[in-house]
């Protein structure tokens, strides 16, 4: 009778980091010459991660513009399900679907210099003005706005008032923060550099 040996666990441990930038891209392509994150790639990246016994822990980098919503939070859902420790670092933008991205990690950080756009959910194209149309915007908002505040400490109101806000950006609505505003708002667990998230993923994985 053959006998397998059970797999056991590397004693050499690596953190590994995770980079999404450019655009989020969904069901449908972007154009050629776009940077893009694809969430088709990203999520069994994530997947392997999760499974490879040599690494200890992830760092998530992230320069995004944003982009498709259930791309950007089928990956948000992916990281913040991981069993592994993770921390994530806004280097230049967090911004639309890209909150929700940045704190899907379990400790969240931001540099001084980087920003975020938060804003209510667009769609591209034509938008019947039906009952429907608008229940399905509320309701995909809904869920964008439950993840962020799940996972960090803004409370729903304030994200709402930032999300709404008026009086910042030229024809449009929504809030800009940067560094310390976004750490203060609650979305954001501190201000920090590539040092900074490497020490706090190294502690967590002790």
């Amino acid at each position: 009778m053959k006998m397998f040996k059970a797999r056991r666990e590397p004693k050499m441990k690596r953190l590994q980091a995770l980079m999404i930038s450019g655009q989020i891209e969904g069901h449908t392509a972007l154009p050629e010459g776009i940077k893009a994150t694809k969430y088709e790639e990203l999520i069994p990246k994530i997947i392997a991660l999760e499974e490879d016994y040599s690494v200890s822990g992830v760092l998530i980098l992230l320069n995004t513009v944003g982009g498709d919503v259930e791309a950007g939070l089928a990956i948000a859902e992916a990281i913040a399900g991981m069993s592994k420790p993770t921390v994530s670092l806004i280097l230049g933008g967090g911004h639309s679907i890209g909150v929700p991205l940045a704190v899907s990690a379990d400790y969240s950080f931001i540099t001084h210099t980087a920003s975020m756009i938060i804003h209510p959910v667009r769609m591209n194209g034509v938008v019947l003005g039906v009952d429907q149309a608008f229940d399905y915007l509320t309701r995909m908002q809904d869920r964008i706005n439950s993840f962020v505040v799940k996972h960090s400490s803004i409370k729903s109101d304030e994200l709402r008032r930032l999300m709404l806000n008026t009086t910042e950006m030229s024809c449009d609505i929504g809030s800009i923060l940067y560094g310390t505003e976004a750490v203060n708002a609650g979305i954001i667990d501190g201000v920090g550099s590539i040092s900074d998230a490497l020490n706090k993923l190294k502690k967590m994985t002790q």
